[in-house]
C-alpha cells in the first residue's frame, strides 16, 4: 500500500467520529424540543444544558475535523 493510499484511510477514519456527532446532536435536539413541549415553563432551565451539550458536542466534531486536515496534509 502506498503512502498516499494510508494517508487517505487514515483521514476517513479519523472523520468517522462525524457519524458519532451528527447522531448525538440529533438526540439532544429532539430531546430538548420534546422536554420544552411538555414543560414550557422549564424552557430557562433546558436551554442552558442543551446549548452546552451542543458546544461539546461540536467540539468533538471539529477535533475530528482537524485530526483528519493533520493526516492528509502532513
Amino acid at each position: 500500500m502506498s503512502p498516499e493510499a494510508a494517508r487517505m484511510i487514515g483521514a476517513a477514519i479519523a472523520v468517522f467520529a462525524l457519524y458519532g456527532v451528527g447522531m448525538s446532536m440529533g438526540n439532544l435536539f429532539s430531546t430538548w424540543i420534546s422536554s420544552v413541549a411538555r414543560n414550557p415553563e422549564a424552557e430557562e432551565k433546558v436551554r442552558f444544558m442543551g446549548m452546552l451539550g451542543f458546544a461539546l458536542t461540536e467540539s468533538i466534531a471539529l477535533f475530528a475535523l482537524l485530526i483528519a486536515l493533520l493526516i492528509l496534509f502532513k
